[in-house]
């Protein structure tokens, strides 16, 4: 069992950036000494009510502050994006990190961010397609001729190229049942969403299976899944700590349309509290966190669980306490039973 630690970078417009950046490095360090493997830094762009670091940039950082832990670009909106510029810049990541970047991909939704890019929301599944086709090709090809439909390569190279062979592992980010179909056919794996009710995610793994049945392909050997968590001494104190807080990020989400991304009778992220939570955060003591975390892995598969517990003004003291709690005492439980 894998563990890794996402950060959004995201934070309330009155918080002193520069203090929140070095808080963020703090984390992102302390979580390689308590045993993570891996941080995944997320990306949006135009992120009102918050102010966001960008994701390429604190990945080159993390190369240089981590020597260890997995850096995952989790995921890059790549309907947004032309296929060269991606390549070069994580090829660079790669080689900065000695080869340990991990290449999280999606198709995005919200409308601002596809207007700034001049790019289109209803041709998103194409626009992905067609980049991640052209980003494969240019790793491990010396030379591509194509023409998408934003782009044209014309003898294109990506050079140098990175590290891992023939490229980094390609995890895809879906929600929904045709995204989920796409990951199994052109993705290493399903990047599992953090979203969607563990209820739900059960019927979808099953689509997963047979999509990857009918490309044939094995099951991977890495399943990885994001997932909100807190844990205190009790279920109440996390409850407390942590539920304005994820309260207010769901708010934003429901207001940016995510929730409309989710399967039908889950599309209203602006619920009350508890019942938001449902099955769908892990949250509570360490004993209970332990039995989510076990409970995830022996129900659907999940082999990384990447774990967000950070969000906006939450103070930086409990995020490191969560760190801590999580390296020192939930760990050695869950890695005791699944190895």
């Amino acid at each position: 069992m894998q563990f890794g630690l996402a950060i959004r970078g995201q934070y309330e417009t009155n918080q002193d950036i520069r203090t929140c950046f070095e808080e963020l490095i703090t984390e992102c360090k302390a979580a390689e000494n308590l045993g993570f493997d891996s941080i995944t830094k997320t990306s949006h762009y135009s992120t009102a009510p918050f102010k966001a670091f960008q994701q390429l940039p604190i990945l080159a950082r993390l190369s240089a502050e981590t020597k260890r832990v997995k850096l995952n670009a989790g995921v890059i909106l790549l309907s947004l994006h032309k296929p060269l510029d991606i390549a070069e810049q994580l090829a660079t990541i790669d080689i900065m990190s000695n080869g340990r970047l991990i290449c999280g991909v999606a198709l995005g939704y919200r409308e601002v961010e596809f207007a700034a890019f001049g790019s289109n929301v209803k041709k998103r599944g194409k626009l992905l397609e067609e980049n991640l086709i052209a980003l494969k090709r240019l790793w491990s090809e010396e030379k591509v001729t194509m023409s998408g439909t934003h782009f044209s390569l014309n003898e294109a190279s990506c050079s140098p190229k990175p590290l891992q062979k023939p490229f980094p592992p390609i995890w895809i980010g879906a929600n929904a049942d045709p995204a989920i179909k796409r990951a199994a056919r052109l993705g290493d794996c399903w990047y599992i969403n953090p979203h969607n009710k563990i209820s739900d995610i059960k019927q979808q793994i099953e689509v997963y299976k047979r999509a990857l049945d009918e490309c044939k392909k094995p099951f991977p050997t890495e399943l990885p899944m994001r997932r909100e968590l807190f844990v205190a001494e009790t279920r109440e104190e996390a409850i407390k700590w942590a539920g304005p807080y994820l309260k207010k990020k769901y708010n934003a989400y429901q207001s940016w349309g995510q929730g409309y991304q989710l399967p039908e009778g889950d599309q209203n992220l602006a619920l009350d509290f508890n019942e938001l939570a449902g099955d769908r955060f892990i949250i509570g003591s360490p004993e209970e966190v332990t039995e989510q975390i076990i409970n995830l892995h022996k129900e659907i598969g999940t082999n990384h669980l990447i774990m967000s517990i950070q969000w906006a003004d939450l103070p930086h003291s409990l995020t490191m306490d969560t760190l801590s709690i999580l390296g020192e005492r939930v760990f050695p439980q869950v890695r005791e039973v699944l190895g």
